[in-house]
């Protein structure tokens, strides 16, 4: 079941090992986040609801960055309609991560009935292919890519924390299902590559701000944002072909929904503009039918082009 809420790699509280600090806190929490894995859905989701309508009033900073996103990108709502929207999103994060206790400490069977698969004869039919999951960041990528593992192995990159006991926690809950290789950031794009050429599907996350290497600006929304072209060069390098995946929280207790779309036709086209173009626009589709769940307070724009002003 994964790593114990209050025992790191090292023995940790549970061993009597000291915790001070930051350290302590981030273990009372993370057994705080482990109980809550004991609830059904229909309660916990409530409690996440509300800690994220408290957030919103609490975290300045991320709501600024979440309503300039939202400026930016939809200037054809009003200023009521984002506020709206971005205490909407607040939400349905808080709800994520509190429900993240059902994936990472909860029996396969419930995280089975958790998450409902749309389209998952798509992936079965490219098995023996190299194969590139794309999956944007909304807030049920976790959910999504949980289930996912229940049915196939993968591959995909994460962040490194700094905590040595977190990092541990994330790297339990992310791969207790299956053989998933997981690939540290740090490590670089090589591991991602042979992953693909020894036939394991790679789940590829590029929507993000990664800063100004291998990035063009494109459109996104009304926006103009530094997108990385990775997944061109990827699909390029080992003939991978790229199906997206997207996971939608569904509402009050009911659970989640991941979609596997068709893999995309004629991809990658040549034109590394025109398919980072047509990634943005696939993504602004799927915003558009849920908006509050894209991951609105992340600094999509942090970079800019030069001389343009900064927006955060």
């Amino acid at each position: 079941m994964g790593l114990q809420p209050l025992q790191g790699a090292g023995g940790g509280v549970a061993a009597g090992c000291p915790v001070k600090g930051a350290a302590l806190l981030t273990r009372i929490a993370v057994t705080l986040v482990w109980m809550l894995h004991f609830l059904p859905l229909t309660l916990l989701a409530p409690i996440g609801s509300a800690l994220g309508s408290l957030l919103y009033v609490l975290g300045r900073e991320r709501r600024k960055v979440c309503l300039t996103n939202l400026s930016r990108c939809l200037p054809e709502m009003t200023e009521k309609e984002r506020v709206a929207l971005a205490k909407a999103h607040f939400r349905v994060f808080s709800r994520s991560v509190l429900e993240r206790s059902i994936l990472w400490w909860a029996p396969r069977e419930r995280v089975m009935r958790l998450v409902k698969i749309v389209g998952l004869e798509r992936i079965h039919a490219l098995k023996g292919q190299p194969l590139i999951l794309l999956i944007p960041h909304f807030v049920g990528l976790d959910a999504g890519s949980t289930r996912l593992a229940c049915e196939i192995d993968m591959a995909g990159i994460y962040a490194k924390q700094k905590d040595p006991f977190f990092n541990a926690l994330l790297l339990s809950g992310r791969t207790r299902f299956g053989r998933q290789r997981a690939i540290s950031r740090q490590e670089g794009v090589r591991p991602a590559l042979a992953a693909l050429k020894e036939r394991i599907p790679f789940c590829y996350l590029p929507d993000q701000d990664y800063g100004s290497r291998d990035t063009i600006f494109v459109p996104f929304f009304a926006a103009s944002a530094a997108t990385i072209t990775g997944l061109s060069r990827m699909a390029r390098l080992t003939g991978a072909r790229v199906l997206p995946c997207v996971t939608r929280m569904l509402p009050g207790g009911a659970g989640y929904e991941l979609t596997c779309h068709p893999a995309w036709e004629n991809f990658p086209s040549g034109d590394d503009a025109a398919d980072a173009r047509r990634m943005n626009a696939f993504i602004e589709e799927r915003v558009r039918e849920m908006p509050e769940q894209y991951f609105w307070t992340h600094k999509r724009f942090k970079t800019r082009p030069a001389g343009e002003a900064k927006w955060y």
